[in-house]
């Protein structure tokens, strides 16, 4: 037997109610002419929106020109370009300081956190080399070439 001073505390199914702040809703939409909401259940009359299962379609602006057809195009995009992550030989000088290369490649680049993985790297001549280093590359201008030759190093093209 409960003590009197705890007959509030006990849980029956018609004391239950659920958490503060947990639902919102004061009129129950839908459930016909006693809630004050009955027939159309505030969707208006008429068309796909007041039918049950409407969803509306994706990027529809309900009638507004839609944002793929106002704006412009222009050129296109190539799918078989190769992009190429720029090294110049001015960059290199500091990059062998900074992480103390020995050898130029897409593995120590990628190691060091300079590329990603699948990046493919390109060498091109703008700056200075000061130091012979062995560089394997994936592409590389005339004139780097040169100049890596000219300071006493070795480039090789990679696949």
């Amino acid at each position: 037997m409960i003590p009197r001073k705890f007959k509030h505390l006990t849980m029956k199914l018609h004391t239950l109610k659920p958490a503060k702040g947990s639902t919102h809703k004061a009129i129950r939409i839908g459930r016909g002419e006693a809630s004050g909401k009955g027939g159309t259940s505030t969707k208006g009359n008429k068309g796909g929106q007041s039918r049950a299962g409407y969803k509306s379609k994706m990027a529809h602006e309900g009638g507004q020109m839609p944002i793929q057809r106002r704006i412009p195009k222009r050129g296109f995009t190539n799918n078989n370009r190769i992009s190429y992550k720029v090294f110049n030989l001015g960059q290199i000088a500091q990059l062998t300081e900074k992480y103390a290369f020995t050898e130029f490649s897409p593995e120590t680049l990628y190691v060091n956190g300079l590329i990603g993985k699948t990046d493919r790297v390109k060498l091109l001549a703008n700056g200075e080399l000061k130091s012979a280093l062995t560089f394997k590359v994936n592409a590389a201008s005339e004139k780097a070439k040169n100049a890596v030759t000219a300071a006493g190093g070795t480039i090789e093209i990679i696949a």
